[in-house]
């Protein structure tokens, strides 16, 4: 699902939300755990799961291409992890 097919969809089951104001509502939450994120906070969703920030460390890689070595260094990456309701429901 797109975040446009999203939108729709929470449009289509609140027919008395404006289709705008549900885009606004879509990009705020998006916008909020996306801040929180970017501040290195731990954002939960009880349910569905949790969206972390994991630090990766400076390594050493290599170039496909040639084999040769080349450094890559540390960085952030996000993180989900599912929730309990989640993973009983999906299985």
């Amino acid at each position: 699902m797109t975040k446009s097919e999203l939108i729709a969809r929470l449009a289509e089951m609140n027919p008395h939300l404006y289709q705008r104001d549900v885009e606004r509502i879509v990009a705020t939450i998006f916008d909020e755990i996306t801040d929180a994120l970017a501040r290195g906070d731990r954002v939960e969703l009880r349910g569905f799961g949790a969206f972390s920030v994991k630090q990766r460390e400076a390594r050493v890689g290599r170039n496909p291409r040639t084999g040769d070595a080349v450094p890559v260094g540390e960085k952030k990456v996000p993180y989900f992890k599912t929730g309990k309701q989640l993973r009983e429901r999906l299985n």
